[in-house]
């Protein structure tokens, strides 16, 4: 998608910042290996967390 924009902005940068942003593309990459980049799904861990207090409390109220 941004590959044609990504190669041209690239190249007018000097070696040693083209090295940087190699090294940071690196670290991206192995920082979401594995994980869905923008399609995370909603998790629910935080299911019964309040069960203690709920005679007390309507969900309302809370």
């Amino acid at each position: 998608m941004y590959e044609k924009e990504i190669e041209h902005k690239m190249r007018e940068l000097p070696e040693d910042l083209r090295r940087e942003v190699l090294d940071y593309v690196e670290f991206l990459l192995k920082k979401y290996k594995g994980k869905e980049i923008g399609k995370r799904k909603f998790k629910f861990d935080w299911e019964g967390g309040l069960s203690e207090i709920r005679d007390k409390f309507t969900s309302i109220e809370l």
